[in-house]
C-alpha cells in the first residue's frame, strides 16, 4: 500500500509540473467596448443638426424680402450689400479688416458690433469659430452678408464660455472692410 501511495503521489508531482508549466493566457478585459457610445452621440448629433436646419429652413421661408443662399459649407446667408465688380476674397494668409455681430436666429443681440468692434484676421492663420472662417473667404471688400450659422458652424457643444450657451445657432451680419494681400505670397508671385 505504500508503495502505491508513493507512485500515485510521484505521478501527482510530475503532472503538476507538467501543467502548471504552459504559458500564460491573456486575460480578457472586465468590460468590452462595444461602440455603442460613439453611435448614439453620432445619432444625437444627427438629430441636433437636422433640428437646426429645419429651425433656420423655417425663418428664412418666413422672409419673404431677401434671397437666401446655401453654402456648401453646411450654412445660410443672404446679401444685404452686394459687390459685383470686384472679384477679389480673401486668400490664405491675407489680412481682412471686418466688423459684425452675432445674435440669436430670430435676432436678438448676443454680442453688438460696438462690443466686438472692428477686427483684424489673418485667413486661416487665426483662431475663430469655422462659420466666420468660411464666410470671410467668400466675401469681396465692401460686402455685407448676414448668415445662419448651425451650432456646429457656430462655437459647438461648449459655447464660447460667456454669452453663447451649448449648441446654439446663431445669426451673424458680417462687413468685410478691406483685404491687405499677403506679402509673402506677392512676392512669390
Amino acid at each position: 500500500m505504500n508503495n502505491i501511495y508513493r507512485i500515485f503521489l510521484q505521478s501527482f508531482c510530475i503532472g503538476l509540473l507538467l501543467f502548471s508549466c504552459k504559458t500564460p493566457e491573456a486575460r480578457r478585459p472586465v468590460s468590452q467596448q462595444s461602440g455603442s457610445f460613439i453611435r448614439e452621440s453620432v445619432a444625437r448629433n444627427k438629430k441636433l443638426v437636422a433640428y437646426e436646419e429645419a429651425l433656420i429652413d423655417s425663418i428664412i421661408k418666413q422672409d419673404t424680402i431677401n434671397t437666401y443662399h446655401a453654402s456648401p459649407n453646411g450654412f445660410w446667408y443672404r446679401y444685404d450689400t452686394k459687390i459685383g465688380k470686384d472679384t477679389l476674397t480673401p486668400q490664405f494668409g491675407d489680412l481682412v479688416n471686418f466688423d459684425y455681430d452675432i445674435s440669436t436666429l430670430i435676432g436678438q443681440p448676443i454680442y453688438t458690433r460696438e462690443e466686438l468692434g472692428t477686427r483684424e484676421y489673418a485667413i486661416d492663420q487665426e483662431s475663430v469659430f469655422i462659420g466666420l472662417r468660411q464666410a470671410l473667404k467668400m466675401m469681396k471688400p465692401g460686402e455685407t452678408l448676414t448668415f445662419y450659422f448651425p451650432s456646429h458652424k457656430a462655437f459647438g457643444y461648449y459655447g464660447d464660455n460667456q454669452k453663447i450657451g451649448r449648441n446654439l445657432p446663431i445669426r451673424s451680419t458680417i462687413t468685410l472692410n478691406s483685404i491687405e494681400l499677403n506679402k509673402e505670397k506677392q512676392l512669390n508671385d
